[in-house]
């Protein structure tokens, strides 16, 4: 028999891999109590969803004011 066809092996090796899916399993549901448990301390109080800064198009000024307008048209008449 080859050495990784051996029976005491294999078993070994099958136990070894048990024996790690089970302990990453119980970390897994370690972790997720703690998250539940962190959830639950910070549920009292409420939180906001928004940041600080508004997100969205800034209006731009489209009418020009009286001075703004003679200033454009002393500007055009001096380009011709």
């Amino acid at each position: 028999m080859s050495k990784k066809n051996n029976l005491a092996k294999r078993k070994k090796q099958h136990e070894f891999d048990l024996q790690r899916e089970k302990e990453a399993k119980e970390k897994q549901a370690k972790k997720l109590q703690a998250k539940k448990s962190k959830m639950k301390i910070d549920g009292g109080e409420k939180k906001r969803k928004g940041g600080k800064f508004k997100v969205g198009k800034k209006k731009v000024k489209t009418k020009l004011s009286a001075l703004a307008k003679a200033k454009a048209a002393q500007a055009m008449e001096v380009d011709k």
